[in-house]
């Protein structure tokens, strides 16, 4: 098989072939929605204990004039170091973007390399948008062929398997690698791909670790590319190749079928809730129900919650732990405290993922009537849906459910732009004052329109 036979060959090209001017209207408002949504995790992020010490990596690696400002702080990094401290605050809070079907979010990979690679080479805000399109097709499309449940099965996070493959297409992008120079950086960030799924032990840091490494990992890959190194050719399909080793049921035809038809970029949630995909449809169905029954958290007797099969290890067992979370990532991965949100006070934002919450006796109190369980049917179309079902037995007697398709933040059912703004709002308004997030906005939905991205790389630090 030659080199240009290899599916990473067929990626590079197609991956060149991604130009603004191909793009539609729609890829192209919607990779600024994405963007927008990213920047926002980014900075509430770096307020986080996980960022503190990525951040202080990151100015260690800060002299010389081609550093990149590190976002939601004043200091400045080397581009990869960048792009490791940016998608660890990005990923932290577990707001930002995911894909169903692939079970991955892309943003946080993909992202920090571009707008790293982006300002270091004083491309445009067009160029910037045709490398995250390019970085989102690569890393959902091995996503899908890995099959995420396989794939989590055998212990790994595909948002740090598939991440260093999107990252490294987005950077060679923005680097003007020719076909042949991403082919080797694909290569190279094959080997790089890491995500160990063990942070669930404890509630270790380093699921957060996974998006800031794949950034970095996909800016060295590119860059050694760009300089001469080379990678395996069939990295993807070969027999010691990404799939092969990371999926007992990997399809490799996966990875180029449907390419951009349409981009995976549009097939990308947003999350409303800040804690894992798998509990979001949940925590919907549970704060309709307390809505459109008038329900208050002393009526509720039990709570029956249908987790999906591919999810349940992460946010569902063991029982008696995810009912006694103790830490924010721990909580983060329960589906008993999103529960006891939902049912408290109606949501289940980042304000509520704190230390004093978890603590509350009334949250431990709701914890121990939540009930996780396995259904066939609920699994019936994984990934391609992930529905939800909630029961609530009610202390007089009722029992009440509640069963969606789509939850918020879906394609199918998405943030309009003001929702979209409304939470970036939020999230940013913790670092910076009004007046700049308002600024952001504005600069994020008009990036095609610059032929630098330095003022939006700017309007993101704090003042020293």
């Amino acid at each position: 098989m030659s080199s240009q036979e290899t599916i990473s060959g067929q990626v590079a090209r197609r991956c060149l072939d991604i130009t603004y001017d191909r793009l539609d209207d729609e890829v192209i408002d919607r990779t600024k929605y994405l963007l927008l949504d990213f920047l926002g995790c980014a900075l509430r992020g770096s307020l986080t204990e996980s960022f503190k010490p990525a951040s202080f990596l990151a100015q260690k690696h800060g002299a010389g004039v081609d550093t990149v400002p590190v976002i939601g702080t004043a200091e400045r990094s080397e581009v990869s170091y960048f792009a490791l401290a940016t998608g660890i605050a990005a990923h932290s809070i577990e707001l930002d973007d995911v894909v169903n079907h692939a079970s991955l979010h892309p943003a946080v990979a993909v992202i920090p390399a571009a707008l790293g690679v982006c300002y270091e080479q004083k491309q445009s805000g067009n160029k910037c948008i045709e490398a995250i399109v390019a970085g989102y097709e690569l890393m959902v499309k091995l996503g899908i062929a890995l099959d995420p449940a396989a794939h989590y099965a055998r212990g790994f996070h595909p948002t740090g398997t598939c991440g260093t493959f999107g990252a490294a297409v987005a950077a060679g992008k923005l680097l003007e690698l020719d076909a042949d120079q991403l082919q080797h950086a694909i290569g190279i960030a094959g080997s790089q791909a890491a995500g160990s799924m063990e942070f669930l032990a404890d509630g270790a840091y380093t699921k957060r670790f996974h998006a800031g490494w794949s950034a970095h990992g996909g800016v060295v890959a590119a860059s050694l590319a760009r300089n001469g190194f080379t990678g395996p050719a069939t990295i993807i399909e070969g027999k010691f190749g990404f799939l092969r080793s990371y999926s007992s049921k990997f399809q490799p035809e996966a990875v180029l079928q449907k390419w951009g038809t349409p981009f995976e970029i549009l097939n990308t949630s947003i999350k409303p809730h800040a804690c894992c995909r798998y509990n979001q449809g949940s925590i919907d169905c549970i704060g309709a129900l307390m809505t459109e029954h008038g329900l208050r958290e002393a009526d509720i007797a039990r709570v029956t919650v249908a987790v999906l099969d591919a999810g349940f290890a992460l946010v569902a067992e063991p029982a008696e732990q995810k009912q006694k979370p103790l830490s924010v990532v721990d909580a983060q991965f329960s589906m008993p405290f999103g529960a006891a949100l939902a049912i408290r006070y109606g949501d289940a934002f980042i304000n509520r993922y704190v230390e004093e919450e978890i603590e509350r006796p009334e949250i431990r109190s709701l914890m121990k009537k939540v009930s996780c369980v396995r259904d066939v049917e609920l699994n019936r179309n994984f990934p391609v849906l992930w529905p939800a079902r909630v029961t609530i037995e009610t202390a007089d007697g009722r029992t009440l459910t509640k069963q969606l398709t789509y939850p918020k933040g879906d394609p199918e059912n998405p943030l309009s732009w003001e929702e979209l703004i409304a939470k970036f709002k939020a999230l940013a308004s913790a670092v910076l004052p009004p007046a700049q997030c308002d600024e952001i906005v504005k600069l994020v939905r008009e990036i095609d329109r610059t032929e630098r991205i330095e003022t939006l790389m700017h309007s993101l630090r704090q003042a020293r």
